[in-house]
């Protein structure tokens, strides 16, 4: 954890009992953690875009395209640690340029993965992508916590999440047409043998095109951080093995709420996956598969007015009662949703991510308060159960395959906004 001039002798005595969270001195970069947040929160909203297309690409099932979610979120719990240990060897700026060139990378290799038309070379993609994308929130996420008072990092860090929501609101909006606009008038379920690989090729170069355009925006963001890279003053870091940071999770409101994070990606993540399908379904809204995509801007709308507005709204109400207040939120929209039919059926599912807008930063807040010197170890172990939109949403595929119905699929996300409801109760109070 990064510490002020003067400091570093007392915390390393006693930084982790007293809980100081001292702050870098570097005015103005609260633009660049801004720029950050959005980079990463727009480009994996991008895989709810990307997933139906492969699924009708390739002929999945919903337990096989979730595996999109599964390699890249694969990413965070092969990553999350390393790349923490990255960070605190190298520096948050030097951190964070490693993280844009390795997601510059991921986005490269989804030329390869478009011209021989092969389902893993996507996937392998992703994971190179999703592994940028981790060392990056490694250095957001206690970045934010150090740029201004300890008494307003939940506020702070909820309102730099409004910059994540915003890139997962447009990335897709932007996605949907240039992605899931459709180049012919048939589906790869018509075709086989060599038209159905010149077809998979074909649509797929729109990913391509997509992807080509990011990684020549990330190799420019790269290159301004670099020039950048000497800007933080006063930052050390606390080393310890790889292993040390498990250690924080014998911590009961540490580990608690790392389970809970673990439970809202996956809940998240989940939803959003399946909200292009969801709402193609005659039942529900029966709309086209690009209509459909651009309605998960909504999704992801939802959550950027609910974290403005919950900036202000955890500076005076506990944070542990609102998140149990929008977790329960959560589950009466599901409720709703998987019991009626049409547009009600529809907007109750995309409402949820007003629910979910203050989860993640309030959780993380929440299961971080007073690890002083250790809090990029807790970013790092934060970051591994991220790893949870790899598992949930396959577990809720499997189920949607199961019961040939995304209605009793959504049953498992309602199971885990019930068990962060608890978590909010029990971090009602400060730690």
């Amino acid at each position: 954890m990064a510490l002020a001039p003067g400091m570093a002798a007392d915390a390393a005595h006693d930084g982790d009992n007293r809980g100081d969270t001292p702050q870098i001195d570097a005015p103005g970069l609260n633009y660049f953690v801004f720029a950050l947040f959005f980079i990463f929160g727009g480009i994996t909203s991008l895989n709810d875009v990307i997933l139906p297309k492969l699924k009708e690409l390739f002929t999945l099932n919903y337990t096989q395209a979730m595996l999109v979610q599964f390699c890249f979120f694969t990413a965070y719990l092969v990553i999350g640690v390393p790349g923490a240990q990255l960070v605190k060897k190298i520096g948050y700026m030097r951190g964070a340029v490693v993280g844009l060139l390795t997601m510059m990378t991921g986005c490269l290799l989804f030329i390869p993965a478009s011209q021989t038309a092969t389902y893993g070379l996507f996937l392998f993609a992703l994971f190179v992508l999703a592994s940028g994308v981790v060392v990056v929130q490694v250095v957001t996420n206690p970045l934010i916590s150090l740029l201004g008072p300890q008494k307003t990092v939940h506020s702070r860090l909820t309102f730099a999440q409004a910059f994540n929501s915003l890139g997962t609101t447009i990335f897709p909006l932007v996605g949907a047409t240039l992605i899931l606009g459709s180049l012919a008038g048939v589906t790869a379920a018509e075709l086989s043998g060599p038209e159905l690989d010149a077809y998979r090729t074909a649509e797929s170069a729109a990913i391509v095109r997509t992807y080509i355009g990011l990684a020549v925006a990330l190799a420019v963001i790269a290159a301004v951080v670099w020039m950048f890279r000497n800007r933080l003053k006063g930052e050390k870091h606390e080393q310890s093995s790889i292993a040390g940071g498990f250690e924080l999770l014998k911590r009961t409101r540490f580990g608690y709420g790392a389970l809970c994070i673990f439970l809202y990606v996956g809940a998240e993540v989940a939803i959003g996956s399946l909200i292009v399908n969801y709402l193609m379904q005659e039942s529900v809204m029966g709309l086209e598969e690009q209509t459909a995509g651009h309605m998960i801007a909504y999704y992801w709308g939802g959550a950027l007015v609910g974290r403005i507005i919950g900036s202000a709204l955890l500076r005076v109400f506990s944070p542990g009662l609102i998140l149990a207040t929008v977790a329960l939120g959560a589950i009466t929209l599901l409720a709703i949703s998987t019991n009626t039919t049409g547009v009600v059926s529809g907007y109750s599912l995309l409402a949820i991510g007003l629910m979910n807008s203050i989860m993640f930063p309030t959780i993380f807040s929440l299961a971080c308060e007073k690890l002083g010197a250790k809090a990029a170890d807790g970013s790092g172990i934060i970051n591994i159960a991220i790893f949870g939109g790899a598992v949930i949403p396959l577990l809720t595929g499997m189920l949607a395959d199961w019961s040939e119905s995304l209605a009793v699929a959504m049953i498992l996300p309602a199971i885990c906004y019930a068990i962060i409801a608890g978590f909010g109760y029990y971090a009602r109070k400060p730690a």
